[in-house]
């Protein structure tokens, strides 16, 4: 079946980084684009980052410069590298893809961004 599965989060200090990853199966990875969003409590979920299969990458404005998407076909893994963060970038942050069967998402991981 479709998993994916979230690694990574912690708590970092303002101005630190961190990176979170999304290991995938149950699909073939490396035609299907992939997203990376986050929730914050008492907040809606928002789209952070995307990524398509051939590589092209677009962000939300409240990370664009810090945020850097990436993907790794050869194991079925789609990275979010987050520099200079915020207290504002705390959230539970999870990856999402888009089947035909519908829209699947990890269990998410959390990060929190101390000031």
């Amino acid at each position: 079946q479709v998993q994916l599965v979230e690694s990574g989060g912690g708590l970092v200090q303002a101005g630190g980084s961190l990176r979170v990853s999304c290991t995938t199966s149950g699909f073939i990875f490396s035609i299907k684009a992939m997203s990376w969003y986050r929730q914050a409590p008492g907040k809606q979920r928002e789209l952070v980052a995307a990524i398509t299969s051939g590589g092209s990458t677009n962000y939300a404005d409240t990370v664009k410069g810090r945020f850097t998407i990436s993907r790794d076909n050869a194991k079925n893994t789609v990275y979010l590298q987050m520099n200079s963060l915020k207290p504002e970038d705390t959230a539970v942050y999870y990856c999402n893809t888009l089947l035909s069967r519908g829209a699947y998402w990890g269990q998410g991981t959390q990060v929190t961004v101390s000031s």
